[in-house]
């Protein structure tokens, strides 16, 4: 007797199928007929195949992984996968480039989404970062404006260079961040060869309900390696993403070095720099790096669409003992990425088994596109808060993990605020200085190529930028320039 194992199949409803290849018909030459069912449950399903990409972050690719402590951070927080060393945690990593679409290249000019979710047994904590500790903004309000300059031209669907440097010339705070972007590490050889940073400053409380102010440092163990525009555009579109599978089949698991800053709430008062100001870096001079763990991707998804392109990520995905900070802009992300998720996959998308936490989860909400049972309303039938049924297994709050005060310096006003610590230029005059010749030639040629294509007044913004940073940078760059003429 054969040992061969059949696979029946089905429609989406369990009923088996008898005929996958062809469609009931009136005859050999007839018509379909009406009561073509499962030709009609096909057809309909294919219809719908696709959800609304993702406006930035489109095009990603993740893997799971374990996060290993190696340094106890209970003096810091109550978070409970941070207590113990040894302990391991499972995650998901998604790396991503930021304005194309799901058509682009893995190898464009572009900054790398790092976004790790942490299945914690207090719930699910998303660390939603970059390769990049800094950004152009330091206020979500831009955010819209400013992926609208970087992505296509809305008439000739082209790419902009004027675009481009028109916001930047028009939001100098862009500046740190653009240097990072046109320098040798703005396209990464792979997603292996980068490093992850929560770039916002995030918080850590304790016991004790002291908070201190903490930024996310992942240092790649294969080290930084990138590609000039020449090497880069000699690349498949595919190719991270497949060197990320191939090097997680292979056994070759890719790893990260987990470090981070932490500060007190006094020295943020005093502090020279705004430490909440997502254009700046902390000096690791005055706050040294701690390693406090190793991260590793050994397992990659079994279905792309399912475990990647539903994927939610977001920065609101606190648990007990991580918060959130003054950051104007992680602020506008709270909102931001939660609404996106629910656009796309609908309001229960924290149900779908890629995001779906790996501990018990009880609360009131209820109902919606594609909700699984609430087992609450199985339980003590209660949907409302508060009521009279706790000894029944209806959820009640947990006071014992509420968070200590979010300390405010000001009252709430609209207006520029022009605040002296919001230097535009120091600190990418300072990266500038670090750069060796060769890396100082290849980003102001990288500049040159697109800034040539602009007008003459944003031209001369970014010129005087460029001085204000160091008027070597900005000598280099019209010299760059000149030469395209």
């Amino acid at each position: 007797m054969s040992n061969e194992r059949r696979c029946p199949m089905t429609t989406s409803a369990g009923a088996p199928v008898a005929q996958d290849n062809q469609s009931r018909t009136a005859g050999a030459r007839g018509p379909v007929t009406f009561d073509n069912h499962y030709l009609f449950e096909k057809l309909a399903h294919f219809n719908r195949e696709r959800i609304p990409e993702r406006v930035v972050h489109a095009r990603g690719s993740a893997a799971y992984g374990t996060f290993t402590l190696t340094k106890s951070l209970s003096s810091y927080t109550i978070a409970d996968f941070l207590q113990n060393v040894g302990h391991q945690t499972d995650v998901l990593l998604r790396f991503s480039t930021v304005g194309g679409g799901q058509d682009s290249s893995d190898y464009a000019r572009d900054p790398r989404g790092f976004a790790l979710k942490f299945y914690t047994q207090q719930g699910n904590w998303d660390m939603v970062g970059n390769n990049t500790p800094v950004f152009f903004l330091r206020d979500g309000i831009k955010f819209p404006d400013f992926i609208h300059s970087q992505k296509k031209n809305p008439r000739t669907n082209l790419p902009d260079p004027q675009a481009i440097y028109e916001f930047w010339a028009n939001n100098p705070q862009s500046l740190h961040q653009s240097t990072i972007l046109m320098s040798d590490r703005g396209i990464p050889l792979s997603y292996r060869h980068v490093n992850g940073y929560s770039s916002h400053t995030l918080s850590f409380w304790n016991r004790d309900g002291e908070r201190y102010w903490v930024k996310w440092h992942f240092k790649t163990n294969q080290g930084i390696k990138t590609l000039t525009n020449e090497e880069a555009a000699r690349r498949p579109a595919y190719g991270a993403q497949q060197d990320l599978v191939e090097s997680i089949d292979k056994g070759d698991f890719p790893s990260w070095t987990v470090k981070v800053q932490i500060m007190t709430q006094d020295d943020a008062r005093y502090y020279y720099i705004n430490p909440f100001d997502l254009t700046k870096v902390w000096p690791h001079k005055d706050f040294p790096l701690i390693e406090v763990g190793q991260l590793e991707l050994n397992r990659n998804v079994d279905n792309f669409f399912a475990e990647n392109e539903q994927a939610a990520f977001a920065p609101s995905n606190l648990v007990p003992g991580i918060g959130a900070s003054p950051d104007r802009m992680l602020q506008a992300r709270l909102l931001a990425y939660q609404d996106a998720h629910r656009y796309r996959m609908g309001a229960n998308y924290n149900q779908i088994p890629v995001n779906a936490p790996r501990c018990p989860v009880h609360n009131y909400q209820r109902d919606g596109a594609f909700a699984g049972i609430n087992p609450n309303l199985a339980g003590s039938g209660a949907n409302f808060y508060p009521n009279n049924r706790g000894n029944q297994g209806a959820p009640v709050a947990v006071p014992e993990v509420d968070e200590p005060p979010m300390p405010l310096e000001a009252d709430a006003w609209l207006d520029v605020h022009n605040n002296e610590n919001d230097d535009n230029f120091t600190q990418a005059g300072q990266l500038f200085r670090l750069m060796s010749e060769d890396q100082k030639n290849q980003l102001a040629s990288n500049i040159a190529g697109g800034l040539s294509q602009a007008t003459a007044d944003v031209q001369e913004a970014m010129f005087a930028q460029y001085e204000q940073a160091d008027p070597d940078y900005a000598a280099r760059v019209k010299a760059a320039i000149a030469a395209i003429e």
